[in-house]
Formats: structure tokens, sequence, C-alpha cells
């Protein structure tokens, strides 16, 4: 097993692989997955996934809207660093400056977990202008009470310790121990394909490390004292059995930004955009053509 993903061996059946191509920008070499047609949309994952995780939702995405999808920095099948690191301004900025690689600017941007994090920092950095932010189980609020001093702790003591990677990625060479692992983790049961293509990345290292670095520099007080100057609008659609973030954060989140709304997902948990990606593209274009209707109800004659 290598230390990084490779395309010709991990990638070799990677879902929506002929969507893929490689992009040179901001020191790094990014795995990013184009396709479909009409207004951009930015779909940007979680700590420790990789597109494969949009595998079902992308399609139906692309019906609708030119969906772009990256692997983060340090995940999947890109590499290389950006300026600053894994943390979460570095990584907003990196991925803006994607976007200005490839002349694209994104109408609407979906972020799952961590991603929606960075999606709101591109926003509340200036690296993007979109019409509305989607946040899937979205990690915005920092841990309560000793959680906020204990987690960054132990994250940056693995961070810190160099076999911590190779060890995780040992224990996860087993696909039913990684099964087992997502369905407790996250609570959702997500398809055998799904939990094959989790297990080909936690098994490489490079993955485990990025994961493990993003945790160590994740600065979620900074993005909360933001959240109240983001005025685009934002829907946080969160699942009712995520057992990695409970929903009174997203709703909390929901509740400081002046223009957020906020939908409970019943019987899906923190993976809900891979349980259930239908009903999820249909929450995302929903959202889209509303704000497309008020846009065309203000720009009436009164």
């Amino acid at each position: 097993m290598s230390y990084h993903p490779r395309w010709d061996v991990e990638g070799r059946d990677w879902p929506n692989r002929s969507a893929s191509r490689f992009v040179d920008a901001g020191q790094l070499r990014w795995h990013v997955q184009l396709m479909g047609n009409g207004p951009p949309l930015l779909l940007l994952h979680g700590t420790g996934a990789a597109t494969h995780s949009w595998r079902t939702l992308m399609p139906l995405l692309a019906a609708h809207f030119t969906v772009i999808a990256p692997d983060m920095p340090g995940h999947g099948f890109t590499s290389g660093r950006p300026p600053g690191g894994l943390a979460m301004t570095a990584m907003a900025r990196a991925v803006g400056g994607l976007m200005t690689a490839m002349d694209l600017s994104p109408r609407c941007i979906v972020g799952h977990s961590a991603g929606a994090a960075v999606a709101l920092r591109m926003v509340a950095d200036g690296h993007a202008q979109p019409d509305c932010v989607v946040g899937l189980n979205a990690a915005l609020m920092p841990f309560p009470g000793i959680a906020a001093r204990l987690f960054p702790t132990l994250a940056k003591l693995l961070f810190v310790n160099p076999f911590a990677p190779s060890i995780f990625a040992r224990m996860a060479r087993d696909p039913a121990d990684v099964a087992k692992f997502l369905a407790r983790s996250t609570g959702s049961r997500i398809d055998a394909a799904g939990v094959r293509h989790y297990a080909a990345l936690f098994a490489t290292p490079g993955h485990c490390s990025a994961a493990i670095t993003m945790m160590a520099d994740w600065d979620l007080p900074s993005l909360q004292a933001a959240l109240p100057g983001i005025t685009v609008p934002v829907l946080l659609a969160h699942g009712q059995g995520d057992s990695a973030i409970p929903a009174k954060d997203a709703q909390a989140a929901a509740a400081i930004m002046p223009n957020a709304d906020m939908t409970i997902l019943s019987g899906l948990g923190h993976l809900a955009h891979e349980e259930a990606p239908e009903r999820i593209a249909a929450i995302i274009a929903d959202h889209a053509m509303q704000l497309d209707q008020r846009e065309e109800k203000s720009r009436e004659p009164r």
C-alpha cells in the first residue's frame, strides 16, 4: 500500500472517473470532477472524504448545474499543500484560487461537514461571492466545554506522532471494520461501493495524515465569530440521526446568521447525501430555484 492514494491503483474504479481531470493551481495539483450544464455549483467534501462521497448526488445535480467537485488539499488524489497548510482559512483561499484558475464563479456552494465550514469561510473572506450556500450536516460550531480543549489537543498529539497515520491506515484495511466505523461514528449506513472507497482511502497514511492535520488546526471559534456577517442565503440541512455533529449545533449556527434556514432530515445520519442522494438533490435544486424566483419577482415592475 502506498503512502498517498494513486490514481492508477485506488482510483482505477473511481466513481464518475470520466468526469475527472487534474488542475495545477496554488502549489497544488488538484483532482477535480466536472459535469453538467447550467449555473456553476461547487461541492466541497468533509474531513477524511473525497469526491467519491458525491458519487450519486453529483450526476443528479448535473441535470440542473455545472457541478465542480474537487478533492480537498491533502485528500484523495489532490497533492501538495497550500500556503498556510490545512487550516480553514488556507483551505478557503486555496479553493478560491482553484476556481480562479478554472475561470469559474460558483453560483451556489454546497459543503458537507467541514466542507460547509470552508464554504462559509470562503464567503466571509471574500474568496467567493455565491448566491447561496447549502451546508449538509455542517460542522460550524466549536465543541462545547472541555471538548473544545480536549479534541484539538488530541489531534495535535496525533499530528506530531509520525506513526499515527500509518497506525490508522493499518486499522482501516478491512472494509468490514470500515463499515462498522462509519456506522458508529456517523449514524449512517451507506452502500458497499461507498464503504469500499472509504476503505481504500483510509488505508493510505497520507490521506489519514491530512484528516488529522485538518483537525489539529481547525479554528471554529473564529468561524463562529464571522457567521453573523454572512448575509448570503444559507440553508443548513442536518440528519436527525447524525452521531458526529448534533443537530442543535446547526440550529445554533443558523440562529446567528441573518439569512439562514434550517431543515432536519428525518431518518438520516451524518452522511445523509450518500444515504439519500435523490432527497438531497431535490433540496439543493429547490433552494436554488426559490432564489431564482425571488430574483425574478424583485425585477418585476411595481
